[in-house]
């Protein structure tokens, strides 16, 4: 079993970890606004454009995070 604080996969482990992140947060993001609710204290219009793209990046570190370890 490798070790889980090895120095040479961190990398990997951290892109992995951050595209997940990005996934998540986004298509949370996207879900909530395909049902119409908005946080109470956002400013500004939700930016469907910007969601989808950070989605797209959000996949291709995770994979690329995947296929590293």
């Amino acid at each position: 079993m490798p070790d889980i604080f090895d120095f040479d996969s961190l990398f990997a482990q951290m892109t992995l970890a951050l595209g997940l992140a990005l996934v998540a947060g986004n298509g949370f993001a996207m879900y909530k606004h395909a049902r119409g609710e908005h946080p109470a204290d956002a400013e500004g219009a939700f930016r469907p454009g910007r969601a989808r793209f950070l989605l797209v990046v959000g996949v291709v570190m995770t994979v690329w995070g995947a296929i590293s370890l």
